[in-house]
C-alpha cells in the first residue's frame, strides 16, 4: 500500500511557499507521493469546486521535482482528452526523465461538461477518447519512432526522445467513480484514483489550503490514502 498527499494548486491558498511547504512535510515524514489535479478552462462548473487560480499540472510537478528528491511525483489526474497524446506524452515523458524516474501517470476521463464545450470536445464521448488516447501515449512512450491509428487520433513516425525513464513507461493509475472511469481502470490500469474518500482509500488532499509551517510540528495533516486497483 502507498500512502500519499494531494497538494493544493487551486485557490487563493495555492503559493509557491505552500507547494513548496507541504512538498516538504510529504517527504520528510515518509509520505510515498504527491500529486496534484488538473483543469484548463475554469468554467463555472469546475470554478464552484476548484476556484482559480489554477496551477498547471506538468508545470507544478516539474517545479516540485526540483525541491524534492524522493517522493514520487502523480496526477490526480490528467483529463486525458483535454490535450493532444503526443503532447501528453512528451510533457509526461520529460516530468518523468528530469525527476529521475518519480512519475505516476494518474489518468481520467473527466467530469467538466461547459470546460469540454469550451474546448470543443465531445463530452459524451469522453470515455472513448481516453481510451484512444492511452494507447497513443504508451506507443509513443515505447518506441523510438512510433505510429498509432485510432479512432479520434492518428500519427505515423514521430520520433519520441526523450523516453521516460521508468520501463515500459511510468505506472498508469485511472481516476474517477463514472461508469467511464471505472471500466477503463479494469481495462487499461494496474492502479485506480477513487474520487471520494471511504474505506478503499484515495490520494488525498490536504485538510486546509495553507502548509504547516517548518518551525512547528503541530497545524493541520494531510489525511493517508491508498493506492487501489480493480478488484
Amino acid at each position: 500500500m502507498k500512502l500519499g498527499v494531494h497538494l493544493i494548486t487551486f485557490g487563493p491558498g495555492a503559493s509557491p511557499e505552500s507547494l513548496a511547504r507541504w512538498a516538504a512535510f510529504a517527504e520528510n515524514v515518509g509520505y510515498h507521493f504527491v500529486m496534484v489535479g488538473d483543469h484548463v478552462a475554469i468554467t463555472p462548473d469546475v470554478q464552484g469546486r476548484y476556484p482559480a487560480p489554477f496551477h498547471d499540472p506538468f508545470t507544478t510537478l516539474a517545479w516540485v521535482a526540483g525541491i524534492t528528491r524522493r517522493v514520487e511525483l502523480g496526477f490526480t489526474v490528467i483529463v486525458l482528452p483535454y490535450r493532444h497524446p503526443l503532447e501528453t506524452a512528451r510533457m509526461a515523458a520529460n516530468l518523468d526523465r528530469l525527476s529521475g524516474g518519480r512519475l505516476i501517470f494518474g489518468i481520467g476521463v473527466g467530469w467538466a461538461r461547459q470546460e469540454f464545450e469550451v474546448l470543443g470536445l465531445p463530452f459524451e464521448q469522453r470515455g472513448a477518447m481516453t481510451d484512444d488516447y492511452i494507447a497513443a501515449i504508451k506507443a509513443a512512450w515505447t518506441q523510438d519512432v512510433a505510429s498509432h491509428h485510432g479512432r479520434f487520433v492518428s500519427f505515423k513516425d514521430v520520433h519520441t526522445a526523450p523516453r521516460p525513464i521508468r520501463t515500459p513507461h511510468p505506472p498508469v493509475w485511472v481516476g474517477g467513480s463514472s461508469d467511464a472511469a471505472l471500466l477503463a481502470r479494469c481495462a487499461t490500469a494496474p492502479g485506480g484514483i477513487p474520487s471520494a474518500v471511504g474505506s478503499r482509500g484515495s490520494a488525498t488532499r490536504a485538510s486546509r489550503s495553507s502548509a504547516p509551517s517548518p518551525r512547528r510540528k503541530s497545524g493541520p495533516r494531510p489525511r493517508c490514502a491508498r493506492a487501489s486497483g480493480c478488484a
